[in-house]
């Protein structure tokens, strides 16, 4: 959705970087005209063909990520939803969620993938779920979202034995998808350490950032949509606390990596965030 004004900045029920209809427009450019298709065969060529995102809560990443990667055929790989595997086979097994050690171990003998969702699983999409995940073979995408799930996935997080285990599956999935010879032709993937720390060598890093006020704005708009009931101030003192815990804690913290692309989103819509994506990752990728 579009402001019914030309502006830069949205209602205040839309969030900056995705009206719906930038992002058409990024893709008419991309798929009609061909102004971008230079771009789009430099990023395509990495080996390994992978996209790491990384940046604080609100920032744009699973917005923008995703949109970037329809337009070069990549998968889009919010890792977080690696958590909630971990959590729903923990709880599926019987397994102490508290016993750190217990659910580290069970992290490693089971095998996460995922596949991408296809554009005709429409009612998926608007959900925000742009990945099927597999435990062992068996798709439990839709077992993710339940509240015993929702309840549980942030005692699961921040086990360190969780978080080293799931950093070698998310590794083993960039890798595979870098290849080009999976079911997209490269993955982009979103988290807080997947540059600094999953895929430290990803040839293409991205930190997205956005100013607190316009991050709890988005988080406001995007709750109260889904009907709760919340104040701006309350989101933002959610955000500020989170901001505190990625930054300071002990394992895997989240920061910028050296090499990565700096992008502030809080100003801009979809279509420039993605111009300027193409653009400059594709002349960073040229020059190295």
């Amino acid at each position: 959705m579009e402001p019914q004004q030309e502006s830069n900045r949205p209602t205040e029920d839309q969030q900056a970087i995705s009206p719906q209809t930038s992002t058409e427009r990024a893709y008419h450019r991309v798929a009609d005209t061909g102004e971008f298709a230079a771009e789009i065969m430099a990023i395509r060529s990495m080996r390994p063909a992978v996209i790491a995102i990384d940046g604080p809560a609100g920032a744009g990443k699973s917005t923008v990520g995703y949109e970037l990667a329809q337009i070069l055929n990549f998968l889009f790989f919010d890792t977080g939803i690696m958590y909630r595997a971990v959590t729903r086979a923990a709880l599926d097994r019987n397994i102490d969620l508290h016993d750190a050690a217990a659910v580290g171990t069970m992290t490693k003998r089971i095998d996460i993938d995922v596949t991408p969702v296809d554009e005709k699983e429409t009612e998926l999409l608007a959900r925000g779920i742009y990945c099927h995940v597999q435990i062992d073979g068996g798709n439990v995408t839709l077992q993710l979202r339940t509240p015993e799930v929702e309840r549980n996935v942030s005692i699961i997080s921040a086990h360190a034995p969780v978080r080293h285990a799931l950093s070698e599956q998310q590794r083993r999935i960039g890798l595979r998808y870098g290849t080009g010879k999976a079911e997209r032709l490269g993955i982009v993937m979103a988290g807080r350490d997947i540059g600094t720390v999953v895929l430290p060598d990803a040839p293409l890093k991205i930190y997205m950032v956005a100013s607190l006020a316009e991050r709890a704005r988005r988080r406001f708009c995007e709750q109260r949509k889904k009907g709760k009931a919340v104040k701006l101030t309350q989101v933002l003192a959610e955000i500020e606390k989170r901001d505190a815990l990625d930054s300071q804690r002990a394992l895997s913290p989240l920061r910028r990596p050296d090499d990565a692309l700096e992008i502030d989103t809080s100003e801009m819509n979809m279509a420039e965030v993605l111009e300027f994506l193409l653009l400059t990752a594709a002349d960073q990728i040229l020059i190295d």
